[in-house]
């Protein structure tokens, strides 16, 4: 299956949004932070949207593909759908769905194939800044999300799972910066009878170039999996374009290449982010 592909979290260098009274009113576009999108890499961002806004993120299509000595498996998304709330001035709220889902696994001996598609589960998520919520100087938030089985039988999972995400912002200088989440998931045996944790870390860098943010990171992944444990790694590749014209908005690219047996060979996605 395809995991779903977020921005890392990069260094911002901007103040902060007047902070709100008890009663937190919707902040005027004029004070708004700087935009901040999940996508494209693996990693959590650590800002946090601003008071009444909402934001949505689109990862138009991604795609992946892994070969061993037995079989070929080719994976796609389309219309990844991820949205963003901000409730108080530290805190959002998340949901996210992708509408159509594919994969298809083919045996190399026999090139006999098996193909599964459907809708996804839903995902419902928060994210609470710790410190520096707009995602400049030395930021940290807490971040946990649930997935629920609710989607088409052939691609949901085997009852509820969930995740705790402590994401970090560091800036390296005025250019870079350095972004750690380190994740914690319960999640379904493959077997469907009973849960097990995985564990992830993922570590990137980036800087901006203009209307361009380039960045760079470092997924692994273990999974504790009774019947066969596996860790994943791959090296992962981002690039976001956001229009001169359109600063609530961007278009952005990733590129991820497996660096294990156990990880997918290839990886590419690109989407799109709007700030309301």
């Amino acid at each position: 299956m395809i995991r779903r592909m977020k921005i890392g979290a990069l260094a911002l260098s901007a103040a902060c949004t007047t902070v709100m009274p008890a009663a937190a009113q919707t902040v005027p576009d004029a004070d708004l932070r700087p935009f901040c999108a999940d996508r494209p890499g693996k990693g959590t961002p650590t800002c946090i949207l601003d008071v009444g806004h909402w934001q949505a993120e689109v990862g138009l299509i991604d795609g992946a593909r892994q070969t061993d000595n037995a079989s070929r498996a080719e994976s796609w998304a389309y219309g990844d759908l991820f949205f963003r709330y901000g409730v108080t001035p530290t805190t959002e709220i998340q949901f996210g769905i992708t509408p159509w889902t594919t994969e298809k696994v083919t045996d190399r001996a026999t090139g006999d194939s098996e193909t599964v598609d459907g809708v996804s589960d839903i995902q419902i998520g928060f994210r609470h800044s710790l410190a520096n919520p707009d995602g400049s100087g030395v930021s940290i938030a807490l971040a946990g999300f649930v997935t629920a089985p609710t989607g088409s039988r052939d691609v949901r999972g085997d009852g509820f799972e969930g995740g705790v995400v402590l994401p970090i912002a560091l800036p390296l200088n005025d250019d870079w910066g350095l972004s750690l989440s380190p994740e914690i998931d319960i999640v379904a045996d493959s077997d469907g009878d009973g849960r097990h944790a995985a564990y992830t870390m993922v570590a990137g860098v980036g800087r901006g170039f203009g209307p361009w943010a380039l960045g760079a990171e470092v997924w692994i992944s273990r999974d504790d999996d009774p019947i066969e444990a596996t860790t994943q790694s791959t090296f992962d590749l981002t690039a976001v374009w956001t229009p001169p014209s359109m600063p609530n908005a961007q278009v952005d690219f990733g590129l991820n290449f497996g660096l294990n047996d156990d990880s997918p060979d290839v990886e590419f996605g690109v989407g799109v982010a709007r700030r309301f």
